[in-house]
């Protein structure tokens, strides 16, 4: 029997590991400031960019907000070899790693959901560049457990969507940032991402930013608002 972590309340970026008997996996939970164990907070999971770790989004939490949510920050399970010699991780194209994946995260969500308040029907998929794939992915599959989908400098993954299944769930929402100059990741991508979730009658948002495959200050103040907006219409 492996022994629980203690629950921790004050606020800062903790690196754990999930407690499951085969499965170690880490996880980076970042607690808001001032955190009260009465109040259910939305939850978000961030999913890296290819060849980034789970730090690439706690790096930047507090630039999203300090206050308003929980996060937990999930690690690809693929290593890669970047280019100035650190080894980073990659989420991968193939399907054969969807089921690890999808197991991963919700193992983390539970995990958290089992230490902190956490409101069930605020749990939000945040991802970057390829981790922008996975979030719609798990978001289209599982509409009925999150209630929208964040893809920054990303596109949608390949091969058909069951978006029939996610109107049907209730039509969890969607926002799409991207950078106008973007080299790795051309804005076409966020365009036919865009058009292809609203025709599907989703609830999409897109917005565009200055040059810069990276998290962008101006991007996440308006993913933090978009989730806020997010978080009261569900209560309308």
């Amino acid at each position: 029997m492996l022994e629980r972590a203690p629950t921790i309340f004050e606020e800062g970026v903790y690196h754990r590991r999930l407690e499951e008997e085969n499965d170690r996996r880490p996880v980076a939970l970042f607690l808001p400031q001032a955190y009260e164990p009465r109040y259910p907070y939305p939850l978000v999971v961030f999913l890296h960019g290819h060849g980034e770790t789970e730090t690439q989004w706690t790096n930047s939490i507090a630039s999203l907000s300090r206050r308003n949510y929980i996060g937990i920050s999930l690690r690809g399970p693929h290593a890669v070899n970047r280019q100035d010699g650190r080894r980073g991780y990659s989420w991968g194209r193939h399907r054969r790693s969807d089921g690890l994946i999808e197991d991963y995260v919700l193992a983390a969500i539970r995990q958290t959901m089992q230490s902190y308040n956490i409101h069930s029907e605020r749990i939000f998929l945040a991802g970057f560049c390829e981790g922008a794939t996975v979030a719609y992915r798990l978001g289209v599959m599982f509409p009925e457990k999150f209630a929208g989908m964040v893809a920054l400098n990303g596109w949608l993954p390949s091969g058909r969507l069951p978006l029939g299944r996610v109107r049907a769930a209730g039509n969890p929402r969607v926002f799409i940032g991207h950078a106008q100059e973007n080299a790795h990741v051309p804005v076409q991508h966020a365009a036919d991402a865009y058009r292809l979730l609203y025709t599907a009658g989703l609830d999409v948002t897109l917005r565009t930013y200055g040059a810069g495959h990276r998290l962008q200050p101006s991007m996440l103040r308006d993913v933090d608002h978009w989730l806020i907006e997010s978080c009261h219409s569900s209560t309308l």
